[in-house]
């Protein structure tokens, strides 16, 4: 049995937000913001080097993919997405590491 299922992916992604405590001071909302789109380019990277070693894992493995590395590529997929909800302000909530990753 998978560890994610579409309904519970779709839950943490597009589900119930946390209250924000408060909203921050702009000054403040531009500091995460910055911070946050300087995680989303780190995240990318981490994304693209977990594409290449799950393609290098299938090619050894018959087309068997590495479960491990594909539930951490949807847990870096949806905290991408929270972030980017927080960047649009879709969401107040900041992303993993101000609050639980999930």
């Amino acid at each position: 049995m998978p560890r994610n299922d579409d309904a519970n992916i779709d839950g943490r992604v597009n589900g119930e937000q946390p209250d924000a405590p408060e909203k921050d001071h702009l000054g403040w909302r531009l500091f995460y913001m910055l911070l946050i789109a300087f995680m989303l380019s780190i995240s990318q990277t981490v994304l693209t080097v977990l594409t290449v070693v799950q393609f290098i894992v299938m090619l050894v493995n018959s087309g068997e993919r590495n479960a491990r590395l594909a539930d951490f590529g949807t847990d870096l997929g949806i905290w991408m997405a929270k972030a980017a909800r927080y960047q649009s302000a879709a969401s107040e909530v900041k992303p993993w590491p101000w609050t639980d990753l999930d």
